[in-house]
């Protein structure tokens, strides 16, 4: 599987940014062999629409988690189009965030899905 924690810097031991859309980056991990991609978010600067941009290029990584602090709305929604998980991250860094994770200790943001 494959999981995206935003994060303020590259690597496993980055912190957390606590946005999604505006992220400074995104680290995209195999949860089997905790082989990693730290990519820089393109849409820190991006007048409007950072959020649901941000989302469908996970998806188009093939990630099917997020973890963060905070997810917007618009965003919400493209990640629940692109079937991308979200999980509200409670540690400090990206390491911490998947092992918690992989053990079953995040909260699902399922109720800040946005219904229609």
């Amino acid at each position: 599987m494959k999981i995206c924690v935003t994060a303020v810097e590259s690597g496993l031991d980055a912190e957390i940014d606590p946005r999604f859309g505006r992220s400074n980056y995104f680290t995209m991990v195999a949860t089997e062999t905790m082989e990693y991609e730290s990519v820089r978010n393109p849409n820190t600067e991006a007048a409007a629409g950072a959020g649901p941009q941000a989302a469908q290029m996970l998806g188009e990584k093939g990630v099917s988690v997020v973890i963060t602090k905070n997810v917007g709305p618009n965003a919400v929604a493209t990640l629940d189009v692109v079937n991308i998980k979200v999980y509200q991250a409670v540690r400090d860094s990206v390491r911490e965030a998947i092992d918690m994770f992989k053990s079953g200790r995040l909260k699902h943001m399922a109720d800040q899905r946005v219904r229609f």
